[in-house]
């Protein structure tokens, strides 16, 4: 790493352009899988708005009531055309956010990754657990042990 990345400018740029801030951060590989992701969802997005025309157009014609309406789908029902529609739209509008949260998460993951290059991981960071066992005195004034476990972390 020639530089000390800034994590306000890797997430601002991932704002600007999906996948800058990973460049910017020197993680090349990772910009790829954010396309892949935009991608596929703008492949969802299509699939789902499509249809979801498709099916409120029949709805549309079959509720209209003008009888020259031609209906392209005779062999399924007003209620059957109805939940065709919702059923596309649901998914559009989930499609929607699932692009909104993979955008989200691209400027997250830059501003996290420019964060942890400069973290420290060095070999005086340590954690341990011990059991220990205390003598103590219970409500009735009979002695007893009672368990701990202490746990230690030293950065």
């Amino acid at each position: 790493m020639t530089h000390e990345p800034s994590p306000g400018r890797a997430a601002m740029l991932s704002a600007t352009l999906p996948g800058l801030g990973q460049i910017y951060n020197e993680r090349y590989w990772k910009v790829p899988i954010i396309y892949a992701g935009f991608g596929t969802l703008v492949y969802f997005i299509d699939f789902n708005n499509s249809n979801y025309r498709q099916w409120r157009e029949a709805w549309i014609a079959r509720v209209d009531g003008n009888p020259n309406t031609v209906d392209d789908f005779p062999l399924y029902s007003d209620g059957e055309l109805e939940r065709a529609m919702n059923f596309y739209r649901r998914n559009l509008e989930i499609t929607y956010m699932l692009t909104a949260a993979l955008y989200l998460l691209n400027i997250l993951d830059a501003s996290v990754d420019a964060h942890l290059m400069t973290f420290d991981v060095g070999e005086d960071i340590t954690m341990g657990l011990e059991p220990m066992s205390f003598p103590s005195q219970n409500n009735m004034g009979m002695a007893s042990h009672s368990a701990q476990f202490t746990l230690r972390i030293r950065f």
